[in-house]
């Protein structure tokens, strides 16, 4: 099993699971597909594309649970980043936890699996 991570504004995590419904971020209805992190990458997607921001919550998938199949495709320096071509249907979700900020402004992160 291969955990990848979604990165999400706690508020909009919790309007999903009281409609039901989840289409992504906003990043990710422009882009087409839903945006997601490998154990390696989250902590650098964080400083990228969130920091300093509160109130975001982290939850872990097995990508093999998800459909259509995760795509890896190339972003930052050639990485591969997987993406999610459809709904997400949060309910999958291993688990989902806060990510506070800590003192030097940076996302305190639980213990990742790979």
């Amino acid at each position: 099993m291969a955990t990848i991570y979604k990165i999400c504004p706690a508020a909009l995590w919790q309007t999903a699971l009281a409609t039901g419904a989840f289409a992504g971020t906003e990043v990710d209805q422009a882009d087409g597909y839903v945006h997601f992190s490998t154990a390696t990458q989250v902590a650098e997607t964080l400083a990228r594309h969130y920091a300093g921001v509160s109130g975001l919550v982290l939850a872990a998938f097995d990508e093999s649970t998800l459909h259509p199949p995760i795509r890896y495709e190339p972003a930052r320096g050639g990485a591969l980043f997987p993406h999610l071509y459809g709904m997400l249907d949060f309910r999958l979700a291993l688990w989902t936890k806060p990510l506070p900020l800590g003192p030097n402004g940076r996302h305190l992160l639980p213990e990742l699996a790979p």
